[in-house]
């Protein structure tokens, strides 16, 4: 079978540091069972030179060997509603599950979670944009009421953590295409995107609506709260698939 051509072609330019940041450092490694397999941790943090001492973190959890084919790599926001308080507002811990899933299927790949809680406005303003969802508007227009853009994350540093890792070619665990994106314009060769759909339930339905029609993101809706088991292991047969292809 012939080989993957990328999604994305890579950046001539080290993206990732550039806009007054530093590359990412370790600060802190540790083992991390998990329900999944036992991963590696390693904590990253990178400052800003903006003249406030401020830094950035995150976390990678590595599970095997990476120095072959390229990885299966996830790159996730923080989501405090769904991941502690069991929310079903949104696909995030759902999406989370799959990953790690997908990546303890086949026994080797990297998880990046950062803290940009709410699309990256914070879980204050988060909070505010249920309000005016609860009054009717979506999630997109909640975002804008309050003055943010539709989705203010900024992906440089996972850029740079698969930098620090030696990671230059991934198969990205999302459905967002602006995150595929975001990381080869950062000169992350992005060779395949894996899809990562969670079954949608009547809480969740209106903003995976919104993600897609507004926000651009590959969503089927093929599956429904029945076939949960199905949505969840499709990433897992995309990823192998590619794999396969890859290889």
């Amino acid at each position: 079978m012939s080989k993957i051509q990328p999604l994305f072609a890579e950046s001539t330019s080290p993206a990732y540091a550039r806009g007054g940041k530093e590359p990412a450092r370790v600060v802190i490694s540790a083992r991390l069972p998990t329900r999944w397999g036992a991963f590696l941790l390693l904590a990253f943090e990178r400052a800003i030179r903006d003249g406030s001492s401020r830094t950035e973190t995150a976390i990678a959890m590595i599970l095997g060997d990476l120095t072959q084919s390229a990885p299966l790599v996830r790159v996730h926001s923080q989501c405090f509603t769904s991941e502690v308080l069991g929310s079903l507002r949104c696909d995030c811990n759902d999406q989370l599950e799959i990953a790690m899933r997908a990546i303890a299927a086949e026994g080797r790949g990297v998880l990046i979670y950062e803290h940009q809680e709410g699309r990256g406005i914070g879980l204050m303003a988060k909070l505010r944009a249920y309000a005016l969802q609860d009054a009717g508007l979506d999630t997109v227009e909640a975002n804008h009421e309050l003055g943010f853009a539709a989705d203010c994350r900024d992906f440089s540093l996972p850029a740079a953590i698969l930098h620090e890792l030696g990671i230059t070619r991934v198969r990205l665990i999302t459905n967002n295409p602006e995150k595929a994106r975001a990381l080869a314009d950062a000169g992350i060769e992005v060779v395949a995107r894996i899809p990562c759909e969670a079954a949608p339930n009547a809480h969740s339905v209106a903003y995976l609506r919104a993600k897609k029609e507004k926000m651009g993101h590959v969503l089927s809706f093929r599956y429904r709260a029945e076939t949960d088991r199905g949505a969840r292991y499709i990433c897992h047969a995309a990823a192998r698939e590619c794999h396969e292809a890859a290889t």
